[in-house]
């Protein structure tokens, strides 16, 4: 984990150096010996550099740390809650105005059926409500029509 870290550190440094000191002799070369420095079980660059400058700043910076990860925390619970909120609003916005809007096409639909409508069915087409002797037959859906 330490290798990891100290490497990390490289990277940042390495992409704000590559621009300026790029020019300089020997620069990659000596870019690739201090990654097999850090790398190697022999040396421990990693470690020394760790246990040296890393976790000293670390430490003293332990509680700075703490509260900045407390306020993102809090930070980003309040921006969840604010951007869920405006997404649900959105969302019921959209189906107010998607209903508003069907409500019409629905209407048109409806008003097809009006009672003018219905009366002009003839009379041979008409459903049955009532049998021969004045009841009204109960069908169930699964058996055959009565005639």
């Amino acid at each position: 984990m330490m290798y990891w870290i100290v490497f990390a550190f490289f990277t940042t440094a390495e992409t704000l150096t590559d621009i300026v000191l790029s020019w300089f002799p020997f620069y990659f070369e000596l870019k690739i010996a201090f990654v097999i420095w850090l790398l190697s079980p022999y040396t421990k660059g990693s470690s020394v550099l760790y246990r040296k400058f890393v976790h000293p700043t670390l430490s003293n910076k332990e509680k700075e740390i703490d509260e900045y990860i407390t306020q993102a925390r809090d930070k980003s619970y309040e921006t969840m809650m604010r951007v869920g909120k405006r997404g649900l609003n959105l969302a019921a916005n959209a189906a107010v105005t998607a209903a508003a809007k069907g409500q019409g096409v629905l209407s048109e639909k409806l008003r097809s059926f009006s009672m003018q409508d219905l009366t002009l069915i003839r009379d041979e087409d008409a459903l049955p409500l009532q049998g021969p002797d004045g009841h009204v037959p109960f069908v169930f859906p699964w058996s055959p029509p009565v005639n």
